[in-house]
């Protein structure tokens, strides 16, 4: 990476769009009533478990501004946890809700007083240039964090554009105010190689390379202050360096100048995957204001635009809340991963310039394949092209399509290959700007090549023997979801040998199934079952299992419930498996997963692969069960407390389970275009689609207790059927659920009724 020669003026070529038309307010069309980030409470989730991220961002932005405490374990992967009371610095690449933990690059800090060339400690954080805070002069929005440092006497507030953030610093009066920057810190990573430059006395820029999570991370800046700096110390580690500019693993800069009282400085702070150059141009094109007020309103603007896709009528603020809040999270990630000008950094390290499409990043995709991006299909459709050409680009970089991808890294996070149904899922509701050939050639090879665990053992023996891998029953049912939606694709283009074989091989899941203990069981090369076998164990990642056990795995079949049925011995049966589940003790052994969390007998909803679970009662004709369970879960493990979440986040995930649900409906199945009734939380939720169009979904009679479907119609007429497809909903129309305290038993009894395993 070469140093920043010069400074060149670019002119402004950040254009906005016209808004997509939205649903109108319901209830007054006031200014105020129409903020809906007044109800987006960033809070929520960063106590507990949820790891969310707590700072300032756009939807889908490639930066993320916000606090860092020092990293103290698992409930501190996103860099703050609600608990702290420390504030390290403030870092602009965060993740949210995962269970790993990386980023935190860019750590800036302002400081008064006596030079601290390190960060401190937890323990003696006053060794160290780190500061208490205090949640009460915290201010957390969508898009804006502020708090004040109780060690300097501090306040600092922060918002930005898609690749920049502005800082607004105000310094106590002070011949020794300092803003340092430590190219060192991470959260969680450790810096292999920073270089620091001081351009000019208000430009400066470097990069960072680093090795974590992400294991060769490669990122760009340029700050630009609107105070001149007296001077610049550089140390390296604690080596103090010479001149202007330093190239180290752990370089650092103290940027220093005096201020009065109450005195505003101002920063600008641009971020490229590609070069320092990139960086400053994002600086100058989405950035070119002072004005931190209009940079804010212009923030705010973008949050509200696509938050006001959905409007919901609900005389419960604190639902309302929740819901809000669960929207917001699904579109912090993925992030944009590109400069203005269409340069990007691709998975082979390589840069591609000019790129025609917006390049994404930050696929945890075992995680959304299920919820989260089936979600963007309704709300983000002129974003969801984008994203699957960023995963076909990635695809053709590093010959797979991702598995959890981190800054163009693979890091090859959890079991199956789950971009596969996320592919095949735009491609069968017809998006356009894909390569659909493409598409095919990426999803085969994916599932074909050896590059995901017992995939060559899945193709010899038909089964992935337990004997020669972990996790071997959650990988090949992970494998056969994606392979049901490859047959489809397949059959879509033709291609019908090869439709006849992944259709073989959706049903491998079969193959785990023993009769004996209706489970699905680790098998032996042999053919044997694993022995002893308990259902309630769930030791993590060293079992057959994925963050689970084989109570939880049964049902791990949304591509062919019905089939599932079948192995369960029919309708009855499995209802009554399925009743147990809920019902049984909640009890873990010693060395279970901590991700298996919001348990409901041994439903445990605090982890993806349960997620579906609920709605599996309307494939055997009783729907109403799925409205009963649904509610409580949307009750009792979602609320607007900071442990509000049950389990991690998992970059929106958690929170479109929420926002699906409680509309009333779920995607099942990710790949076959239908959403499954439930129970809908609000007496209102209306959908904007492109085209000018709507989608209404009234509740008549709704309340706490009446929480079950009575009847249906869709555009005034009756609908009979427990689901609604992809289709009808892009129509634009209304549907109406009238709700009762009393199950109807006969809603979604008749097997037409029922949803089924096709592509609709």
């Amino acid at each position: 990476m070469r140093k920043l020669k010069s400074v060149k003026t670019l002119g402004l070529f950040l254009l906005f769009g016209v808004a997509l038309a939205s649903c109108q307010m319901f209830g007054d069309n006031s200014e105020d009533r129409n903020d809906l980030t007044k109800y987006v409470d960033p809070y929520i989730g960063s106590g507990g478990h949820g790891h969310v991220f707590v700072g300032a961002s756009v939807p889908f932005g490639a930066i993320q501004a916000g606090p860092s405490n020092f990293h103290k374990g698992w409930d501190w992967c996103s860099a703050y946890h609600y608990s702290d009371s420390i504030i390290k610095g403030f870092s602009h690449l965060h993740l949210s809700g995962t269970g790993c933990t990386d980023l935190g690059d860019f750590l800036i800090m302002p400081t008064v007083g006596e030079l601290k060339i390190n960060s401190g400690s937890q323990e003696k954080p006053e060794d160290g240039y780190a500061s208490y805070y205090h949640h009460d002069t915290e201010k957390v929005e969508a898009g804006y964090y502020k708090v004040h440092l109780d060690t300097y006497d501090i306040d600092i507030e922060m918002t930005s554009t898609e690749r920049v953030a502005m800082h607004q610093i105000t310094y106590p009066k002070s011949e020794k105010s300092q803003l340092i920057i430590d190219l060192k810190e991470g959260n969680g990573d450790s810096a292999t190689e920073t270089f620091f430059q001081k351009v000019n006395d208000t430009l400066v820029a470097g990069y960072r390379i680093s090795k974590g999570w992400a294991v060769d991370q490669r990122e760009c800046f340029a700050m630009v202050l609107s105070k001149p700096v007296k001077n610049v110390l550089i140390y390296n580690g604690d080596e103090k360096i010479d001149g202007e500019a330093a190239r180290g693993e752990a370089v650092k800069a103290f940027l220093q100048f005096s201020t009065e009282e109450l005195e505003n400085v101002q920063v600008k702070f641009g971020m490229s995957p590609v070069s320092m150059e990139n960086a400053l141009g994002n600086i100058k094109a989405e950035m070119p204001t002072w004005n931190f007020k209009e940079v804010l309103g212009d923030n705010k603007a973008k949050w509200n635009k696509e938050l006001s896709k959905i409007q919901i009528k609900t005389n419960n603020e604190s639902a309302q809340k929740v819901f809000y809040t669960s929207l917001y999270h699904t579109l912090i990630a993925p992030n944009i991963f590109d400069d203005l000008n269409g340069d990007y950094r691709g998975a082979d390290k390589k840069t591609y310039e000019n790129s025609d499409f917006t390049n994404y990043t930050l696929f945890s995709l075992w995680d959304t394949y299920r919820t989260a991006h089936p979600l963007y299909t309704l709300m983000q459709q002129e974003r969801v092209p984008a994203m699957i050409n960023s995963m076909l680009n990635i695809y053709k970089q590093q010959g797979k399509l991702p598995v959890w991808h981190l800054r163009g890294n693979e890091t090859n996070t959890m079991v199956g290959y789950s971009g596969v149904p996320v592919v095949v899922d735009a491609c069968l509701k017809g998006f356009e700007g894909i390569d659909y050939e493409l598409a095919y050639e990426a999803v085969k090879t994916t599932a074909m090549g050896d590059f995901e665990p017992g995939i060559k053992e899945l193709q010899e023996f038909g089964f992935i023997p337990c004997d020669m891998m972990h996790e071997s029953v959650a990988s090949a049912m992970e494998y056969a979801i994606s392979d049901w939606g490859i047959s489809k694709l397949a059959e879509r283009l033709g291609k019908t040998k090869d439709a006849k074989y992944f259709a073989e091989r959706a049903k491998a899941y079969t193959n785990y199934f023993d009769p004996n203990d209706r489970f699905m069981k680790g098998k032996m090369k042999d053919g044997s079952w694993r022995s002893p076998f308990d259902p309630y164990s769930a030791q993590h990642r060293v079992n057959d299992y994925c963050e689970g056990n084989a109570w939880q795995y049964l049902w791990l079949v949304p591509q062919d419930p019905e089939g599932l049925i079948n192995l369960l011995g029919g309708e009855k049966p499995f209802v009554a498996k399925l009743d147990s589940l809920f019902s049984i003790s909640s009890e873990l052994e010693r060395g279970a997963s901590s991700d298996i969390s919001g348990l409901i007998g041994q439903y445990a909803h605090g982890n993806e692969p349960s997620h579906h679970i609920t709605y599996l009662y309307a494939y055997a004709g009783e729907q109403h069960k799925t409205a009963a369970k649904v509610r409580y879960i949307m009750n009792e493990l979602y609320t607007d407390k900071t442990d509000g979440l049950c389990g991690n986040e998992d970059c929106g995930q958690m929170s479109a389970w929420y926002v699906m649900s409680s509309m009333g409906f779920y995607p099942v199945n990710p790949t076959n275009g239908a959403y499954v009734f439930g129970s809908p939380k609000f007496d209102e939720a209306c959908i904007s689609l492109p085209d000018s169009k709507k989608f209404t979904i009234v509740a008549n009679n709704n309340s706490e207790k009446n929480i079950y479907i009575q009847s249906v119609q869709l555009n005034g007429l009756d609908y009979t059927k427990s689901y609604i497809t992809h289709k009808d909903i892009l129509k634009g129309g209304t549907l109406s659920f009238e709700m009762g305290n009393q199950p109807n038993k006969n809603f979604g009894l008749a097997d037409q009724d029922r949803p089924k395993s096709i592509v609709y």
